[in-house]
């Protein structure tokens, strides 16, 4: 069987990081439906801990927002939305998440989203020495270094993993 190459083609998520000078490393691996984290970090040789999840959420008023999560991880929506001062938050359906990033569930990642977005991270994933996340298709995650995510997506620090 032919091995899958190393190298994806350019994504909105790529040509955003190389715009910002941010260094990645490409990991590829074949998607599986409904598989999510746990089958990249599998594939990948990587715990599943580091493999960070980008998930589109709403609020109330429907606004999207962004929820980063340790792959072996759920989101408490109530504690979400007690820290982001939000009545309730849920996560948005298919159709309007991609509406909202552009990216296809299963390939969402949190750079060169189609709207802007607020983003909120798990407080530990930003503790970890390196993490993998979406590089915006599916099958395809970058290595990237955590403080990224602040830096680049000034995204906010929570605490709401289960």
């Amino acid at each position: 069987m032919a091995k899958k190459p190393t190298h994806v083609s350019e994504t909105p998520a790529t040509q955003f990081l190389r715009q910002h000078g941010v260094s990645f490393t490409e990991h590829v691996y074949d998607y599986v439906e409904h598989g999510g984290t746990s089958e990249s970090s599998r594939q990948l040789g990587v715990p599943e801990h580091q493999v960070v999840k980008t998930l589109v959420m709403q609020d109330e008023r429907a606004q999207p927002l962004i929820v980063l999560m340790h792959g072996d991880k759920q989101v408490s929506t109530k504690n979400l939305a007690r820290q982001i001062g939000a009545k309730s938050v849920e996560p948005c359906k298919p159709d309007v998440a991609q509406r909202h990033s552009g990216y296809m569930v299963g390939g969402t990642s949190p750079f060169g989203t189609k709207k802007e977005m607020p983003v909120y991270v798990e407080d530990t994933v930003l503790a970890l020495p390196s993490i993998c996340i979406n590089g915006g298709r599916r099958g395809y995650l970058v290595g990237i270094a955590p403080s990224v995510l602040s830096e680049l997506l000034k995204a906010k620090s929570v605490s709401c993993a289960l």
